[in-house]
């Protein structure tokens, strides 16, 4: 490992892993570099929504943390079906005829449509089930530790804790689990080759394979490490949800979403521009689940992230916070 400039630099300059690619954000344009079936890096402009440009009062603490969130969902969504496309465009049509009677009355109903309407029923079913295990199987399970443990029942500190660490639990069992398919392990691997060239270019090395590869895959700024603090500062919120009620505290849980995406996204932000004793405190579980969701990538993957970065960065270095 290289030793650590003490010089550091951060930027503005985010990523996304894909499908056999990545997607670089900076603070004019956002790009998307997918590895093809021939090998070659395709480059493609994607625009983001920008809605705390274009609404000054989405810029404020908290209320940012929400509106970023929104944009990065759907500018990923975008991402992630580009990238999609353009990894199996070259691939080979299934002759007609090896075609089900499924497979055919679909696609002559709907056609290119097909994907979108797909990815839109996935997307329902992804949101019911993860508020039915997320936000209400937590609240269940308390009430039924209290059984054995009746000291616990009537208690909110108790209650709080116990809903944050099984939801902690089943997310780390979900990527422990998702890690097991070697498309998402190819996802992972992407993902550490977008952090180690952040970290590469937020050190002013100059952006070649070797220098890349001697980068750690672990960033505090990534939205792993936010989706972690979301899940720890939901523990602190329900401390202050008196209700016991299942049905009611998992409700009033749901609809208090925007607050805790807005804290999460303010320590997120707080801990990607400063490094001290707190930061690396409050970054660490996010960063220790990095050891799940990024793997260490192959120098073909490591060249998609550096020709995405490079079409991002501003030529006056507008995107460095000092």
């Amino acid at each position: 490992m290289a030793k650590r400039d003490k010089t550091k630099i951060v930027t503005s300059i985010g990523g996304q892993a894909l499908m056999e690619g990545i997607m670089m954000r900076g603070p004019k344009k956002s790009t998307v570099a997918v590895r093809k079936a021939d090998k070659t890096i395709e480059l493609e402009e994607i625009k983001p929504l920008d809605l705390s440009k274009k609404y000054k009062i989405l810029r404020l603490p908290i209320i940012r943390g929400l509106a970023n969130l929104i944009d990065s969902l759907v500018t990923g969504n975008k991402a992630l079906m580009m990238s999609a496309d353009k990894a199996l465009q070259d691939g080979e049509d299934i002759p007609e005829e090896e075609m089900s009677k499924l497979d055919l009355w679909l696609d002559k109903h709907f056609g290119d449509k097909l994907t979108n309407i797909i990815m839109g029923i996935s997307t329902v079913i992804a949101v019911v089930f993860s508020v039915a295990v997320f936000f209400y199987m937590p609240s269940f399970l308390f009430d039924l530790a209290c059984i054995p443990l009746p000291f616990m029942k009537g208690v909110i500190v108790w209650r709080s804790v116990f809903e944050g660490l099984i939801r902690i639990a089943l997310f780390l069992l979900y990527m422990s689990l998702v890690t097991l398919n070697k498309d998402v392990k190819r996802v992972f691997q992407y993902h550490g080759a977008e952090h180690k060239t952040i970290f590469c270019y937020e050190y002013g090395l100059p952006l070649t394979v070797e220098n890349v590869r001697k980068q750690i895959r672990f960033h505090p700024r990534c939205g792993t490490s936010f989706i972690v603090l979301m899940l720890l500062v939901g523990i602190f919120i329900g401390l202050f949800i008196p209700f016991e009620n299942p049905w009611i505290r998992s409700s009033i849980k749901i609809i208090l979403i925007p607050l805790t995406v807005g804290i999460g996204y303010e320590l997120i932000k707080l801990c990607g521009r400063h490094d001290n004793a707190l930061t690396r405190i409050i970054a660490a579980p996010g960063v220790w689940m990095q050891h799940i969701t990024t793997k260490e990538p192959e120098d073909d993957m490591i060249e998609v992230a550096i020709e995405a970065i490079k079409d991002v960065i501003p030529e006056n270095g507008e995107d460095i916070i000092r």
